[in-house]
């Protein structure tokens, strides 16, 4: 596809809010960006991410590399984990406030860029926390520069206003969107991306479908989210058998890089509804439930669902992979079964159940859907009405094969 008229090793430049840097060698522009900070006046920045990411994934050395050569000093908070609590961001906090940064730089997945993203709030608000901007006792309308390297094809967070905390006090997982969380640059360097795991190519690639498919059939989505949701899904059919089966190949990893970069942006144009809604519960439950899985096992039930009310748009952003699908409503249950098998033939194909859930779980996690802040708005935009009835089926659907 791209490769027939775009060299992968160009770096080019893809703006949506955030000035994304995108292609193999993107992370030397930190240099760029490095520069940018000195002019800005900013000469420390605090560095999240996980135990390994930043190193295992080779950023780590040009990103300090660039920094010391423009003068810049930095301090690392390496203890992100899947599923970010609110604890662990008030810590980073601390530090970067005790360092003085003046920047916030997230290495690595969802996770690490979206604790950047809210301790760079929490940086501007000094008499805040983290419960108090995940519970939404105040609206941030300014943020410390964020820079997201990212590491992964599936978080579409470099390029969008969103982030998700866990408030593990109350078993919320919440999420904000603020215009003040969009990266003031981004960098996604497929080369990156080579040291996956097979299980984070597969798992972070769903994120991205589910992305799409929700931000597609909102009720307040619009052409350009869809139109993103279709070339989305297209590239992921095309490029995730090659990553899984050549998970070295550079062409795989930009494309699918892209693609996670599109539903990022759609989802910033139309918005999440039921998957998201239903997942937050699940690994804020059970916090070892990393989010692409959760969105894998909910996804067929919610698909089967809201086709109904929204056939026509799913037959056409689905058609790479699951086919001959005409937006009839008696197709509801073809298209779940369609997309739980194109699931399942690449290796997703767990239940709730394969991660410890059981039935006396299921009438908690309707509570939380319900309960936890943000996830009620989410419920709003649903295609088909979210009643507890129908979050309740859902569950039930996900929980055994």
């Amino acid at each position: 596809m791209f490769e027939d008229y775009l060299d992968i090793h160009e770096v080019r430049e893809i703006r949506s809010r955030a000035l994304v840097y995108f292609g193999c060698g993107a992370i030397q522009k930190m240099a760029d960006i490095a520069q940018q900070l000195t002019a800005r006046g900013i000469r420390k920045v605090l560095i999240t991410s996980t135990p390994t990411a930043y190193r295992v994934s080779g950023a780590w050395e040009p990103v300090t590399k660039a920094l010391e050569a423009a003068g810049v000093e930095y301090l690392l908070y390496n203890q992100v984990t899947p599923n970010p609590e609110t604890e662990m961001i008030d810590e980073a906090t601390r530090l970067g406030r005790e360092f003085g940064a003046g920047a916030v730089m997230g290495i690595g997945g969802g996770s690490p860029i979206d604790t950047a993203k809210s301790v760079a709030i929490l940086l501007a608000y000094p008499d805040q926390n983290a419960e108090a901007l995940y519970e939404y006792r105040f609206t941030p309308e300014k943020a410390l520069p964020i820079i997201a390297v990212n590491l992964t094809h599936g978080t579409g967070s470099e390029g969008n206003r969103v982030a998700v905390a866990s408030v593990l006090s109350k078993q919320y997982k919440p999420a904000i969107a603020y215009e003040c969380l969009y990266p003031t640059w981004s960098i996604d360097d497929p080369e990156l991306m080579l040291t996956l795991p097979e299980k984070q190519i597969l798992y972070t690639t769903i994120d991205a479908v589910n992305h799409v498919v929700e931000a597609a059939t909102t009720t307040c989505t619009n052409p350009f989210a869809i139109s993103l949701a279709r070339e989305t899904i297209q590239l992921i059919a095309d490029w995730l058998p090659v990553a899984m089966q050549e998970p070295q190949n550079l062409s795989a990893r930009y494309h699918l890089a892209y693609a996670a970069l599109l539903a990022g942006i759609s989802f910033d144009n139309g918005f999440l509804h039921l998957t998201h809604a239903l997942e937050h519960p699940l690994s804020s439950m059970k916090p070892a439930v990393t989010h692409g899985l959760g969105l894998s096992i909910l996804l067929p039930s919610v698909v089967k669902s809201i086709y109904p009310a929204r056939g026509a748009v799913l037959a056409d952003i689905l058609a790479p992979i699951v086919p001959n699908l005409t937006g009839e409503v008696s197709e509801a249950a073809m298209a779940g079964a369609g997309i739980e098998k194109w699931m399942a033939d690449w290796g997703a194909d767990r239940k709730l159940v394969d991660e410890g859930f059981t039935e006396a779980d299921i009438d908690p996690l309707v509570h939380l859907t319900f309960t936890t802040p943000s996830l009620p708005v989410l419920l709003s935009v649903s295609p088909v009405p979210a009643t507890r009835e129908l979050v309740q089926t859902i569950y039930q659907e996900s929980l055994r094969h």
